[in-house]
């Protein structure tokens, strides 16, 4: 399988580009192209149309994209999905049942002091592409060799109540416990391959969701955002040790992982550890 990153916080400054090549596009956001035989799946679309700019600058045709996928209901996944629906006509957009307009967390600001800011898909999008969209629920496949697989670990709402995140329902706030969120699986011939996006469940519990999946499998590869960018070293450090007892072979990483995460990851994991970024091209 090929992966292709789309649009990450981090840009391809750094990456060898043809003379006269401009730099591409890097936003709070992350968005994959992933090409498994002869399907190809659209993972998010960052939180605006850049991914799609750089697709066209990376020569990644998103009108060839079968399957769209959104990790979890947040706008720095979902927004740009307006302008993939325009560039492809065909493609259904899988996400989960739990996916709403009603993502929310509490914000410090220093002149206003905390205050619900709004964190979800732009309002009116179910509206708008209800024909395109396909809700899923459980473990769903999409095609052969690829799945979505919901969260399984118990007592997520911790982690919503930690990242101070909740969901509007009705006319209360209830703290989120990610079931809009879910796994991208891969199947390949030296395990499954994982994408999800934030793993705000934690990243080690997505690695054990996927193994209670696949029994007796080790997980290939976890690729995406691993939510550590307003953790302290002490919580990461630790949350590496647990990554370390999973036996994962490769993480990529990068979005809401942070600079100082990934670094900390680096330290503790090495070579295990790859850092993600706009134009990104690799093969598993």
């Amino acid at each position: 399988m090929k992966v292709t990153v789309l649009i990450d916080n981090i840009g391809n400054e750094r990456l060898p580009r043809r003379t006269g090549t401009p730099p591409l596009y890097s936003e709070w956001g992350l968005s994959f192209y992933i090409e498994y035989g002869e399907r190809k799946v659209l993972l998010d679309a960052g939180g605006s149309g850049h991914f799609a700019d750089n697709a066209d600058e990376l020569g990644t045709s998103l009108a060839e994209v079968d399957a769209a996928v959104l990790s979890h209901a947040h706008y720095d996944h979902a927004d740009g999905m307006e302008t993939f629906f325009e560039r492809n006509r065909t493609a259904k957009l899988y996400l989960r049942e739990a996916c709403g307009e009603n993502c929310c967390r509490i914000s410090d600001s220093k002149t206003s002091g905390e205050r619900m800011k709004y964190i979800g898909i732009r309002k009116g999008f179910f509206d708008r592409y209800g024909e395109r969209i396909i809700r899923v629920s459980g473990d769903y496949t999409i095609s052969e060799g690829i799945r979505l697989l919901p969260h399984t670990t118990p007592g997520l709402a911790q982690a919503g109540a930690r990242e101070k995140m909740y969901i509007r329902e009705g006319n209360r706030w209830v703290t989120d416990c990610f079931a809009h969120e879910q796994s991208l699986v891969f199947e390949t011939a030296e395990g499954p391959v994982v994408f999800n996006s934030c793993c705000h469940a934690g990243a080690d519990n997505v690695i054990r969701e996927v193994q209670a999946a696949y029994p007796g499998q080790t997980v290939r590869a976890l690729i995406g955002g691993f939510h550590l960018y307003n953790k302290s070293e002490n919580y990461i450090r630790n949350f590496a040790g647990g990554l370390r007892q999973t036996g994962s072979t490769i993480l990529y990483t990068g979005h809401c992982t942070g600079q100082e995460g990934y670094e900390i990851l680096k330290d503790e994991l090495g070579e295990r550890v790859k850092r993600l970024r706009s134009g990104m091209r690799f093969e598993l």
